[in-house]
């Protein structure tokens, strides 16, 4: 997930299916939330700011999958899509254009589908450009289960709200030949690389090939090598690598959101109903900052019972850290009537499934 993703579950991931291990990583970057298989490969550039711009690079792997299927170029929001539905005859734009494809009709359907995300992390001198590419996920028809939030319509944050498109393959049969395929696409983006920048493509050939050693050209101030994994046991890599496994990363980094079981006026979007155990009068408003909860606001109705409930949970959970949170059931303990007050138990139940099944 990004730098600046909000969703505040102990993990965002739900599960239509049997739940499988899904590792959460929060990286350094912005951009949106992505789902990581075998079937999708990564890549990453870190060049001068001055030299920066977020079409470059795109530009550059769409390049090289038109060598796959002539569909693919980079849109608007500097993704790299594949255009849908029939080569237009009377449209056939430049081959050089990854722009435009003559598959490309703005507003028409079948709409695009998204293969290839970008993320950015910008710096005085330094610009890192990282993207995704779903060569032949396996997961493909179940991505979306992954990164849906229950808490979506409840939810108002502060970070960048990620733009949703439907997804799809550069090939057609998931899974099938991941290693070949990514292997092949790896080198021909390599290459693409050596072209662009102008580095001898044998000596880049050969390091990938494992047939040669890291070589440098001052002349044109380039180094072509590999990272061995004993870069870990570099101080400052280490360390980078254990903030970005520290809960405090993964969960305390997050902008402020409120997650609101109704209208208000910073966030007027109609929400769904509440589950139909509960009165309509019950209301939740939780205001949530680097994970902890500063404000909590909930109700039931006016009765004195459900005041007093209420006004406990709200004592017991301000200050808690949520994915601390095994239960909000539990949050109360003892001090819960279930059997007295099934209207509180069902509000708290719902919470538990607007955070991400908690407890599970």
């Amino acid at each position: 997930m990004c730098r600046h993703w909000s969703r505040p579950a102990k993990g965002f991931i739900t599960y239509e299916h049997e739940p499988q291990e899904v590792q959460l990583v929060r990286r350094r970057s912005g951009g949106g939330t992505v789902f990581h298989d075998h079937g999708n490969v990564n890549y990453c550039v870190i060049c001068s700011t001055a030299d920066f711009n977020r079409d470059k690079h795109a530009e550059m792997v769409a390049g090289v999958l038109r060598t796959y299927t002539p569909r693919a170029r980079v849109n608007e929001r500097h993704d790299i899509v594949l255009d849908q539905g029939n080569f237009q005859e009377d449209d056939r734009p430049d081959p050089a254009d990854m722009h435009r494809t003559g598959f490309h009709r703005e507003g028409t359907t079948p709409p695009p589908l998204k293969i290839s995300g970008s993320a950015y992390k910008l710096t005085r001198l330094r610009s890192l450009h990282h993207g995704t590419c779903l060569l032949n996920s396996w997961n493909i028809d179940t991505i979306s289960e992954y990164l849906r939030s229950p808490a979506r319509p409840f939810l108002k944050a502060r970070g960048v709200e990620s733009v949703r498109s439907p997804i799809g393959n550069v090939f057609d049969e998931p899974g099938n030949g991941w290693k070949s395929l990514s292997a092949d696409f790896q080198i021909r983006v390599a290459k693409a690389f050596a072209e662009m920048y102008e580095i001898d493509w044998k000596t880049v050939s050969k390091l990938l090939e494992g047939k040669a050693n890291p070589r440098s050209s001052p002349e044109s101030g380039y180094i072509c090598g590999y990272i061995e994994d004993d870069v870990r046991e570099l101080a400052e890599i280490r360390a980078g690598i254990e903030e970005l496994k520290s809960l405090d990363w993964i969960y305390g980094q997050t902008p402020q959101f409120t997650v609101s079981s109704h209208p208000f006026e910073n966030d007027d979007r109609e929400r769904p109903p509440l589950p139909k155990e509960l009165p309509s009068s019950a209301r939740v408003f939780l205001t949530v900052r680097s994970g902890k909860i500063l404000q909590s606001n909930v109700s039931i109705s006016s009765d004195p019972r459900d005041v007093a409930e209420a006004e406990k949970f709200d004592s017991i959970i301000e200050g808690k850290m949520v994915h601390e949170i095994q239960s909000f059931e539990n949050v109360l303990g003892p001090a819960l009537c279930r059997d007295e007050n099934s209207e509180f138990t069902a509000l708290l139940s719902w919470l538990n499934r607007i955070f991400g099944n908690l407890g599970k």
